[in-house]
């Protein structure tokens, strides 16, 4: 078969030497040998591998037919007795001296590909992990975890086959084991590297979210969180986040560890990266959203925190999830009188909010009218002069409610959207805030 490589050769080069290679057109054509071909691309092979039948394929093609759940020899169809191919050094080193031999033509040598880590090496590396802890050998621990960084960063493959072998629970309770209060200070090390490679593996399984959700576990994260440098900050926070998805009622324990709020707010007040705002913001969010009896103490010491203001001013101009996320945490916040408070008392919560309706996305507006229906509907002032329906008004919540309701949205957004149009119809008339040619391009709907 005819593959490859065709190019048309510069007049006089290569002419003599070459010459029973080139046809009319002045092209030149390679015929690569049957076998260096993947039997199932039909390319040149670049990762030689042999299976358990014999027969040799190119690795990413293998694997893909392995991912895709077939466990049959791609050409004989037989059963294969083991999924893990094996690297067929003499044929790559055969390709790589075909390629230099034919270097002439355009054909560059192929790189010699690094060895995949196997699942018996991961289950060996994992095994001492978990023998270093059960021991408290924190620096033989430390040595193996850095092994399990290098080769996850190494390939999308090696990560694959190191999730695949259970890396996540093993490391989880390894960070459990070491974060025994008595030993926290003398096991930073080893700790930091467990965090740093957690967040390499993320998703983490359920049983690894089991450990990291047990009170040592919190506390070593908080630890980090409180007192630690940027880096081991920002790992703490993203591991934490995965473990509080995993199992919302781990909030409460969070809760009542000294320092972990003040530690979250830190991080929105004084941001790292936007991956561990995110991260800061979606804890505070399940925090606020929990269903423990401490969850209104939490909006009270939020409030104290001035995270209002923090996120009214973050809002300002931040990328859509974290628009999201942070409208979340104020709805949730202003779900207190207290909370209420203080967003009314703040000069730029409702113009951003109004801002943010039906620019950001559907979540983010859905949030936004539900701050501006617990704001006004809420804790309605006594007299009748409708300061905050008049402030309101002013920053053009009307014309955006009604082209809410125009364009449509989620049904209890439409509740509180008309109910929100209510009441604020009913100071219109004491300010005229709709320019007729806001509306030129609205069709009616009847």
């Amino acid at each position: 078969m005819t593959l490859s490589w065709r190019r048309r050769l510069r007049p006089g080069r290569h002419s003599s030497k070459h010459s029973r290679h080139v046809e009319a057109g002045g092209d030149i054509e390679l015929t690569i040998p049957s076998h260096f071909r993947c039997p199932i691309s039909l390319e040149l092979m670049t990762d030689p591998v042999t299976l358990s039948t014999g027969i040799t394929y190119d690795r990413l093609s293998i694997e893909k037919w392995i991912e895709a759940g077939n466990v049959t020899c791609p050409t004989t169809n037989q059963v294969l007795t083991t999924l893990e191919p094996i690297p067929n050094h003499t044929i790559r080193k055969m390709i790589q001296d075909w390629c230099v031999e034919k270097k002439s033509f355009g054909v560059e040598r192929i790189p010699t590909p690094r060895i995949p880590v196997s699942s018996v090496e991961v289950t060996e590396i994992l095994s001492r992990v978990t023998s270093a802890a059960e021991k408290k050998d924190q620096a033989g621990c430390r040595e193996l975890v850095k092994k399990v960084k290098a080769l996850t960063r190494e390939s999308a493959r090696n990560k694959r086959c190191i999730v695949a072998n259970g890396a996540a629970s093993a490391l989880a309770a390894a960070f459990g084991a070491f974060s025994t209060a008595g030993g926290f200070h003398e096991n930073v090390g080893v700790l930091e590297e467990i965090l740093s490679a957690l967040t390499l593996i993320f998703p983490l399984d359920a049983e690894a979210n089991v450990y990291l959700g047990s009170t040592d576990s919190l506390h070593g994260m908080v630890r980090f969180l409180d007192g630690g440098d940027l880096s081991q900050r920002r790992n703490a926070v993203l591991v934490l986040k995965e473990a509080l998805s995993f199992d919302k009622q781990k909030t409460s324990a969070l809760e009542e560890i000294d320092g972990a709020l003040e530690a979250l707010v830190k991080l929105i007040k004084e941001p790292i990266c936007p991956t561990s705002t995110k991260a800061s913001l979606v804890i505070i969010y399940h925090m606020l959203n929990s269903t423990s009896s401490s969850s209104s103490n939490v909006k009270e010491r939020l409030v104290q925190m001035g995270l209002v203001s923090m996120l009214s001013e973050l809002v300002v101009d931040a990328e859509r999830s974290i628009c999201e996320k942070a409208l979340g945490v104020l709805d949730a916040i202003c779900g207190s009188k207290q909370g209420r408070e203080e967003a009314r008392d703040n000069a730029l919560t409702m113009p951003v909010v109004v801002k943010k309706m039906l620019r950001v996305s559907d979540l983010a507006t859905e949030f936004a009218v539900s701050i501006l229906w617990k704001l006004c509907k809420k804790d309605q002032r006594e007299d009748d002069e409708g300061g905050l329906a008049l402030e309101v008004l002013q920053v053009g919540a009307f014309q955006k409610l009604l082209l809410l309701l125009q364009v449509g949205c989620a049904e209890r957004t439409k509740e509180k959207t008309t109910e929100l149009l209510k009441l604020l119809n009913l100071h219109r008339a004491r300010l005229e805030c709709i320019d007729s040619m806001d509306f030129k391009e609205l069709k009616r709907p009847f």
